[in-house]
């Protein structure tokens, strides 16, 4: 095995060599009885195997065993025209065939060359062009099955790799072996060149050269021509039925003898039919019941005894799920995977598979795999996979998105109808089933295919049921993003940053921070939209401040001024100016007074009338902002700013809260209401 290389390369050359160097006819005897072994090798072992795969070189040995055969074609020639003898192989199946008649040999020569060129060899190219091209076409599709199971976590990543190397090996081997078929196509015809060149070359010869009559050059030269050809064909012949049967083999675990039994003599019925048939075929025609009645007998026996092996095999497998099932009441039921919660799952109803199933063109799976890209370059952190699953509990139409096995939102959506949201001026033509974006709450239309053309000129923003799914999930994630990142999340970004900053997160973590503490900064930052992909200016800011104080909060604070250009931007309308809501300075000196420390941070202690007041006044400058097509933002002095984000979020969870210090000055601010009493 260390040496297979060699002695293939060796191998190969040799082959060459004997089309050049002349061979004896006793080593000529040797060299054709291992083309013989080599052919019904791998015939058996073509039979044998159970995937195409597991004899993948079997297109580079077909080269080679081709290679072979035509120099032993090229040796037999010379030594039939130079000694009108080539050894006892070829003699003696010449001998064999012919049986002391040239015309029956030549005609059994041409039947085998026949029988391989037009019915074996043909057949088997035309299967394996198709085969290469129907291969090559289903790439896309498996390749998307395989993202899809990989996103609904029903395999790894390294399992996802080796399908793919899989699909990569089948379609590089069937355009293999589309090209290779080929190469016995040409090996039978250069076969019935060789022969009649053999036969007519040999006559001349006999004649003119070794003076003999033309009786004994005929019956000489046709018998060496017709054994040389014979004992090529038949190894020709074994190699075809073998390409035949690696181009047209199916799906299997079991090999072609086990696949024959277990498939072919599965329906006792057809047995027994058969049985009948030959049997009255007997009685009512002239071949008579004596010839045809051992086979009736077979049929009807090898009927009865699969017929009695399907129910034996059926009775034990009751008995052996009876069996497990008792082993399972008296076994301790372990309950460790009843345990795990998914960070993510998405469940829907039945009526809703369309849009899931790849096969009935769903593309949501695509879509979720597209969503987690998304996120993970506008929040810089990877969302956890998405688990996908029906639940009968769910109406046909409805869907559920749940955070750590906990419901945070619901929504319907009607396959075969598009969401229509209007503009802001209603067409009385547009009409529909009344609803509401389950992604923002906005109050819109489910309209049918005739009405879509009419919406879309009108100015109503219309999407699939898809689509609605998607963004509401996006939504969803987005929201909750700072309750998904877990320490083991925040280890995975501090491993990647230390491959190009190991100075950085060596110097932070643990000796200044720990990474518990490192995480709860990460989760704040998320839990208001603020990006953590630059991770570099956090971790660097985080290690100046955590020197002077380790409160999350304080250093929370800290990270978002350091982030003023990236935050300020992400809640500006591009191109334009930061829209801003502030407080009187009045209502400023009031939260100031009224902040508490609490061990979760600051909290603001204003009585319940303030606050309703404060409230209201907000609602009416957020909904204003939000009629205008631009972010809520609400800018508060630094020293109120998270509490008055954790009273404020509970009530409108997309206004943005900053802080004076947060605002960039290169980027031009315009205020849109100040909140008095």
């Amino acid at each position: 095995m260390k040496r297979s290389d060699i002695a293939l390369m060796a191998g190969i050359l040799a082959i060459v060599l004997m089309m050049v160097v002349p061979v004896s006819k006793t080593l000529l005897d040797l060299l054709l009885i291992i083309n013989l072994f080599v052919s019904m090798t791998v015939l058996l072992v073509a039979m044998n195997t159970r995937d195409a795969l597991e004899f993948s070189v079997f297109p580079s040995l077909l080269l080679v065993t081709t290679l072979y055969r035509l120099a032993l074609n090229v040796s037999s020639t010379r030594l039939i025209l130079t000694q009108h003898d080539a050894g006892e192989v070829i003699h003696t199946f010449g001998s064999f065939v012919v049986s002391g008649n040239l015309v029956v040999g030549f005609i059994v020569f041409l039947i085998l060359v026949i029988i391989q060129f037009i019915v074996i060899t043909r057949g088997a190219e035309r299967v394996a062009e198709v085969a290469a091209r129907f291969t090559l076409d289903a790439m896309p599709g498996k390749q998307i099955s395989i993202d899809a199971d990989l996103n609904a976590g029903l395999i790894t990543e390294e399992e996802a790799r080796a399908r793919r190397r899989r699909i990569e090996r089948e379609a590089d081997f069937y355009g293999a072996m589309d090209g290779a078929s080929k190469f016995v196509k040409g090996d039978a015809i250069a076969s019935m060149v060789i022969v009649a060149i053999n036969v007519i070359g040999g006559f001349i010869i006999g004649l003119a050269m070794n003076h003999m009559s033309w009786q004994d050059a005929a019956q000489t030269y046709t018998l060496l021509s017709v054994g040389d050809g014979l004992v090529s064909q038949i190894p020709a012949l074994l190699l075809s039925t073998a390409t035949g049967l690696m181009v047209t083999k199916a799906a299997s675990d079991a090999n072609l003898g086990a696949d024959v039994i277990r498939q072919v003599l599965s329906y006792p019925r057809a047995l027994f039919t058969v049985a009948g048939v030959l049997l009255l075929l007997g009685v009512a025609t002239p071949i008579g019941i004596l010839r045809t009645l051992p086979i009736s007998a077979l049929a009807a026996v090898i009927g009865w005894r699969v017929r009695e092996s399907a129910r034996r095999a059926a009775a034990k497998e009751a008995e052996e799920a009876v069996r497990r099932e008792q082993a399972e009441t008296k076994r301790p039921e372990s309950v460790l995977s009843l345990v795990h919660v998914d960070p993510v799952s998405f469940e829907f109803g039945y009526g809703l598979m369309p849009l899931v199933d790849a096969r009935q063109g769903g593309d949501l799976l695509d879509r979720i795999v597209l969503i987690r890209r998304q996120l993970a370059v506008e929040l810089g952190m990877v969302i956890p996979t998405v688990r996908v699953r029906d639940n009968i509990q769910l109406g046909p139409s409805e869907y559920e998105i749940k955070i750590r096995g906990v419901s945070v939102a619901r929504g319907e959506v009607m396959l075969g109808q598009w969401l229509a949201m209007s503009p802001g001026v209603d067409d009385p033509n547009v009409r529909g089933t009344p609803t509401k974006d389950p992604a923002f709450g906005l109050p819109a239309l489910w309209i049918g295919p005739d009405v879509r053309a009419r919406a879309e000129a009108s100015g109503y923003t219309v999407v699939d049921p898809s689509s609605v799914i998607a963004t509401h999930l996006t939504e969803v994630l987005r929201r909750h993003a700072g309750e998904l990142l877990t320490r083991q999340d925040t280890k995975a970004l501090l491993d990647h940053v230390r491959e190009t900053q190991p100075a950085l997160v060596d110097e932070l973590v643990p000796s200044v921070l720990t990474l518990g503490q490192v995480q709860r900064v990460l989760a704040n930052l998320l839990q208001e939209r603020v990006s953590i992909r630059d991770l570099v200016t956090i971790l660097e800011t985080l290690s100046d401040a955590a020197r002077l104080n380790k409160d999350t909060d304080y250093l929370t604070e800290q990270v978002r001024q350091a982030l003023a250009r990236q935050i300020c931007h992400q809640f500006r309308v591009p191109g334009g100016a930061l829209t801003v809501i502030t407080f009187s300075p009045q209502v400023e000196e009031r939260l100031q007074q009224s902040l508490l420390q609490r061990d979760g941070g600051p909290v603001l202690g204003i009585d319940p009338v303030f606050a309703q007041q404060l409230f209201r006044r907000l609602r009416e400058d957020v909904d204003r902002l939000v009629a205008l097509g631009k972010p809520p933002v609400l800018v508060t002095h630094p020293a109120v700013r998270s509490a008055v984000y954790r009273w404020i979020s509970r009530y409108l969870p997309d206004l943005a809260v900053l802080s004076y210090q947060e605002l960039d000055p290169s980027i031009q601010i315009e205020s849109a209401g100040v909140v008095n009493l």
